[in-house]
C-alpha cells in the first residue's frame, strides 16, 4: 500500500478520500488554490501545498503544478477525485511519465470513454445496447439538423465531451435546432474546450439509472448493483437513490451484465460507472434501456453505493491502484436496506436554480440521525467559509441509510428540516419538498419530474407573524440565545425596554416590516408587527424558535425552510437610495459571454440582452421592461454580483433582473 498520496482536488471529495486514506494509514498530501488557502481539505491533509491562483484553469486544472507538487512531496501516487483532471487522459500519461501512479483507469480506457460517439460506437460492437442517434464525426450544421429530422423530434443535442448537463439541449421543433445547437456548441466549449455534439432521441419518459462497475489490472471486473440518479434540474442530478426504485430482476440483471460487458471491453481498472438511459413510459423493462455514458472516476453519489453494499469505494481505489486484486467478487457483493443522497447546494431555486454565493455565518446539521436511520454528511465547508464563485456551489451531500425505502426517505426529511445554513440562500426547502412529493415518495420518478413540479417544488410560504416576530425579538437587542427551551426566559425583566417599547425595522427580501417589542407585565415580551400581521406574545411561539444572527441579519428555521431577514441600518438607508439608478444588474459574478443588444437600441420587456457565464452555465438577461439603452456591457467582461449590466435611458416600470435559464 501506498505511504502517502497527494489528492488533485477540494472541497468535499478531497475531503471524503482524506478521510480514507487516514484510516487506512496512507498519509495525504492537498493542494490549493488562493481561494481556498483555509479551505477545510487544506486543514484535514497531512501536508498542503499551493498551486495557483483561484481560477480553476490557473490551479486545479493545471496538471504540471499538480504532478511537481507530488515529486517534491514524496507522494507515490495521485488521487484525482471527480471533475477538474479526474477524466484528462493526458493528464494520465503525464503522471505516468512522472513515475507516478494515478489512481484510476489508464488513459486508453478514459479515451475510450471520453468521447461519447465514440463510446457509443465502442459499446455497440460489444454488444451494449445503444440510444438511437447520429454518434458520427462530421458536425456540419445542414447534416445535424438532417439527422435530427430522421431520428424524430423531439431530440437532444449533447456536448460528446463531459457531461453534468453542459453543452445540453432537449429540442421540440426543427425551427428551434440552430439556436439550441448554436448554444450547447458555446457552452460545450466553454466547459471541456471541445463544442462538438452528438444528436440523439429524446426519450419520452426517462429514468436514469447508473450501475456502479470495479475492475482491476488482473482482468476482473464486478458491478455494485444500481443507483437511480433520475431527480435532476437542468440535467444535473439533486437526489439519488440505492437501489433504484421499482427495479425488476430482469432490468438490473440485463442493465449490470451490461455494465460488466462494458467495463471489460476496455479493460477497465478502477471505480467507474456506466450510465443508462431506461424508457419507463410502460414500467421497468428489460429490453428498454440504452448506454448513454460512461465516468470513468468516482462519482459524486459514490455514497450511497457505500451505504447499501458497505464497500469503502476510495478503499478499492486505493487497493487496485497499488496493485492488488478485488477485495471481493461479484457473489459476496450483496444489497442492504436503502440509501438517498440529497445535494445541498448554494442555490436559488426559486429563481431557476441560479447559483448563489456567500458566507455561510451558520452551518448546522442533525445530530444525532433521525431514529432509525444512518446517515453521514460529506462536506468540504464549516461555518465561516465562504461560497467561492469560482468552483461548484455544493455545501454539502446529506446521505441516508434506511431499512428499506420509506424509512430512509422518511429519515431524509426529517434530516433536512433539522439542517440549519444561513449566509447564502440554499436549496434545502426544495429537496425537502421534492422529497415529500406524492410521486417521488411513490418511486415514480423520472428526469422530468423536478421541470413538471417545479412551480410547487420551489415555492415558499411567506413567513408567518411567529416567524416575524422571533426575527424581530432577535434584532431588537436580545444578545445571546440561551439555549433553553424557552430561549427568551432570560430575557424577562430585561430593563432596557422597560414600558417603551423599542422599533425595529426587519426587510424580508423587498419588503419592509416594522416591529416594536414591549415588556409584558408578566415579563414576557410582545411583539407588534405592521399590518397585516398580528401581535404576537412570546408566549404564544409555538416552540423556541431555532435561529442565527450576525451584524445586520437574522435567519429563522421553519422546518427546511431558513426565512432571512436583513435589519437595516437607519443610517445607511439614505445612502442606498440616493444610490439606486435605471440599471440592471448581475446576479451573480460571471463572464459576459454574449451580447444581444448595443447603445441606443429599443428594447421590448422580456428581450434577450445578454449572456452572462457563471459556474460553467449559460444564463439570459432579459429587458425588464420596455426602454432604450444607454450602456451596455462589453462580451468578455469579468463583472461581480452587482456590477451594471445594463443602464436604461427611460424610467423602468419594473427594477428586477428577468432571468431565464439555458
Amino acid at each position: 500500500m501506498f505511504a502517502k498520496i497527494l489528492i488533485a482536488n477540494r472541497g468535499e471529495i478531497a475531503c471524503r478520500v482524506i478521510r480514507s486514506a487516514r484510516r487506512m494509514g496512507v498519509r495525504s498530501i492537498a493542494v490549493y488554490s488562493d481561494a481556498d488557502a483555509h479551505a477545510l481539505h487544506v486543514e484535514m491533509a497531512d501536508e498542503a501545498v499551493h498551486i495557483g491562483a483561484s481560477p480553476a484553469n490557473e490551479s486545479y486544472l493545471r496538471g504540471d503544478k499538480i504532478i511537481a507538487a507530488a515529486l517534491a512531496t514524496g507522494a507515490e501516487a495521485i488521487h484525482p477525485g471527480y471533475g477538474f483532471l479526474s477524466e484528462n487522459p493526458d493528464f494520465v500519461d503525464q503522471v505516468v511519465a512522472a513515475g507516478l501512479i494515478f489512481i484510476g483507469p489508464s488513459a486508453a480506457s478514459i479515451r475510450a470513454m471520453g468521447l461519447k460517439d465514440a463510446a457509443k460506437r465502442l459499446m455497440e460492437k460489444a454488444g451494449v445496447p445503444v440510444v438511437p442517434g447520429y454518434h458520427g464525426e462530421a458536425q456540419e450544421i445542414v447534416l445535424l439538423a438532417s439527422k435530427a429530422r430522421e431520428i424524430g423530434y423531439p431530440v437532444l443535442i449533447k456536448a460528446r465531451a463531459g457531461g453534468g448537463g453542459k453543452g445540453m439541449r432537449r429540442v421540440e421543433h426543427p425551427d428551434d435546432f440552430s439556436e439550441a445547437l448554436s448554444g450547447a456548441r458555446r457552452e460545450a466549449k466553454a466547459a471541456f474546450g471541445d463544442d462538438r455534439v452528438l444528436v440523439e432521441k429524446y426519450v419520452d419518459k426517462p429514468r436514469h439509472i447508473e450501475v456502479q462497475v470495479f475492475g482491476d489490472n488482473f482482468g476482473n471486473a464486478v458491478h455494485l448493483h444500481e443507483r437511480d440518479c433520475s431527480a435532476q434540474r437542468r440535467h444535473q442530478k439533486v437526489i439519488e437513490e440505492a437501489p433504484a426504485p421499482g427495479m425488476t430482476p430482469a432490468l438490473r440483471k440485463a442493465m449490470t451484465e451490461a455494465a460488466v460487458k462494458a467495463a471489460k471491453a476496455i479493460h477497465y481498472s478502477g471505480a467507474g460507472t456506466i450510465e443508462f438511459i431506461v424508457d419507463a413510459s410502460q414500467g421497468l423493462k428489460a429490453d428498454r434501456f440504452w448506454f448513454m455514458e460512461m465516468n470513468t472516476r468516482l462519482q459524486v453519489e459514490h455514497p450511497v453505493t457505500e451505504m447499501v453494499t458497505g464497500i469503502d469505494l476510495v478503499e478499492w481505489q486505493l487497493r487496485v491502484a497499488a496493485g492488488e486484486k478485488l477485495p471481493k467478487t461479484q457473489s459476496e457483493i450483496a444489497l442492504s436496506g436503502h440509501a438517498f443522497e440529497a445535494r445541498i447546494y448554494a442555490e436559488d431555486a426559486a429563481r431557476g436554480f441560479l447559483p448563489a454565493t456567500g458566507t455561510l455565518h451558520h452551518l448546522k446539521f442533525p445530530q444525532p440521525a433521525p431514529e432509525g436511520a444512518t446517515m453521514r454528511v460529506e462536506t468540504g465547508v464549516r461555518a465561516g467559509d465562504a461560497i467561492s464563485p469560482f468552483y461548484d456551489p455544493m455545501i454539502a451531500k446529506l446521505v441516508i441509510h434506511g431499512k428499506d425505502r420509506r424509512a430512509a426517505l422518511t429519515a431524509l426529511g426529517a434530516a433536512l428540516s433539522q439542517t440549519e445554513i444561513a449566509g447564502s440562500t440554499v436549496n434545502t426547502a426544495f429537496l425537502a419538498a421534492l422529497a415529500a412529493d406524492a410521486d417521488f415518495a411513490a418511486g415514480d420518478v423520472d428526469t422530468g419530474l423536478i421541470a413538471r413540479h417545479q412551480q410547487a417544488l420551489t415555492a415558499v410560504p411567506p413567513p408567518s407573524g411567529e416567524t416575524i416576530a422571533a426575527a424581530a425579538l432577535a434584532a431588537s437587542g436580545a444578545r445571546d440565545l440561551p439555549s433553553s427551551d424557552d430561549p427568551w426566559s432570560s430575557l424577562a425583566g430585561y430593563a432596557h425596554f422597560h414600558a417603551v417599547a423599542r422599533s425595529t425595522l426587519l426587510k424580508f427580501g423587498e419588503q419592509e416590516i416594522g416591529a416594536r417589542v414591549s415588556v409584558r407585565p408578566d415579563g414576557r415580551f410582545e411583539v407588534a408587527l405592521d399590518a397585516p400581521y398580528d401581535s404576537v406574545n412570546s408566549r404564544d411561539l409555538r416552540a423556541a424558535p431555532r435561529l442565527a444572527r450576525w451584524p445586520g441579519h437574522v435567519t429563522v428555521f421553519d422546518g427546511a425552510i431558513g426565512y432571512g431577514f436583513a435589519v437595516p441600518d437607519p443610517l445607511a438607508r439614505a445612502d442606498e437610495a440616493a444610490a439606486a439608478s435605471v440599471s440592471l444588474r448581475a446576479p451573480m459574478p460571471g463572464l459576459v459571454k454574449l451580447v444581444r443588444a448595443g447603445k441606443g437600441e429599443s428594447v421590448i420587456k422580456g428581450q434577450p440582452l445578454l449572456i452572462l457565464e457563471a459556474m460553467k452555465m449559460e444564463h439570459t438577461i432579459a429587458a425588464p421592461h420596455d426602454g432604450v439603452i444607454a450602456e451596455i456591457a462589453a462580451e468578455g467582461a469579468q463583472v461581480t454580483d452587482g456590477t451594471v449590466l445594463v443602464r436604461f435611458v427611460e424610467e423602468p416600470q419594473l427594477t428586477a433582473v428577468s432571468l431565464s435559464t439555458k
